[in-house]
């Protein structure tokens, strides 16, 4: 059956095509050049997030891994380091090492967030840390501002780079009383999404300094990613900045409702309890295959998506899924939510 309503964000009727296109055509017009959207994305990112210089990448995956060589180049150092289940070394099959040549030492405990005592155990000369805001392998839990203050602080110190994996920076800055640039004042370099939050098509953009930012642009021509006909990716998270990003209070207000609603439901629980962003884990009493399953039936029988896919858990009678709430998402009361989980169960 066709996905009708989608409570995950990367599916459902706001991603269709024709969705995607309507809501661009606004943003062009017939004096619109190709390198217009481009130009206009990179200069607003890089005015929101306080930088100097920001430079657009087709994918997260070549900016992150990009901004890493440049910070190894410059300090003659191989190795960073990040939380042990950061997106770079989970989800990128370690392009890392096998472009690049580096290496990766996981600081902290896999299943909590990175502490300052964890990285001062790491005990080797360092090219940078990357800090991912929120974390979202461990249900999106954000570190407070005065711990990630601290953190940047003795990284820097020790002559090694703070970058910021800001996949999820739009959401995550609902959770601190700072600006987007206070935020990004405490990194050298920033990467941020653009199909995320934002529901843009594809895409990201690196921010920084003009020499590290200049560098970048090296490396991204010899990965294949100075395109010239980036425009559509552009112009798509152009409407996402316009439409989505002043609404991010607006979502994570309706996640807390419906993490709320899940807690005192009882059958599930979320983590963190109350969300500190838009984003949040929710923990079935199922084991994995069997919510696979039942999520599965329950798009075929109704054409609701309630998650892309089940997470293991050490128990093997458990699993968890992921919620990050968009605009889809407020399609969705609290209650109805709750009921939904409730009744994975009997479509088994």
């Amino acid at each position: 059956m066709e996905i009708r309503r989608s409570l995950s964000q990367h599916s459902g009727p706001r991603r269709s095509p024709a969705e995607v296109l309507r809501r661009m055509t606004g943003h062009v017009t017939a004096r619109t050049r190709p390198e217009d959207p481009v130009r206009e994305l990179e200069e607003r990112v890089a005015e929101l997030l306080g930088k100097p210089a920001a430079l657009f990448f087709p994918s997260g995956t070549m900016a992150q891994q990009t901004a890493m060589r440049v910070h190894a180049e410059r300090r003659g150092r191989l190795t960073f380091a990040a939380h042990p289940q950061s997106h770079l070394q989970v989800w990128e099959n370690q392009g890392y090492a096998a472009v690049h040549g580096l290496r990766f030492h996981p600081a902290g405990d896999r299943h909590e967030l990175m502490t300052l005592p964890d990285l001062q155990a790491v005990g080797e000369p360092l090219a940078a840390v990357v800090f991912e805001l929120p974390q979202r392998d461990i249900g999106g839990q954000l570190p407070s501002l005065a711990d990630l203050t601290a953190q940047t602080r003795w990284v820097r110190e020790s002559g090694a780079a703070a970058h910021c994996d800001g996949a999820r920076l739009w959401e995550a800055q609902t959770g601190y009383d700072a600006s987007f640039a206070e935020i990004a004042a405490l990194f050298d370099t920033v990467y941020v999404s653009l199909y995320k939050g934002l529901e843009g098509v594809r895409g990201a953009v690196l921010a920084g300094d003009a020499d590290t930012i200049g560098q970048a642009a090296v490396w991204r021509r010899r990965l294949g990613g100075a395109i010239t006909d980036a425009w559509p990716l552009a112009v798509a998270a152009l409407v996402g900045m316009d439409e989505n990003l002043p609404r991010m209070a607006e979502f994570k207000a309706h996640a807390q409702a419906v993490a709320a609603a899940i807690n005192a439901d009882g059958f599930a629980h979320t983590t963190p309890h109350v969300p500190a962003t838009p984003l949040f884990h929710v923990h079935l009493p199922l084991p994995r295959a069997d919510a696979q399953r039942a999520a599965q039936a329950l798009t075929d029988e109704t054409g609701i998506r309630l998650f892309l896919h089940a997470r293991s858990h050490p128990d093997p009678r458990r699993c968890s899924f992921e919620v990050s709430v968009g605009a889809s998402g407020l399609d969705f009361t609290p209650d109805e939510v709750v009921e939904l989980i409730k009744g994975l169960p009997s479509r088994l």
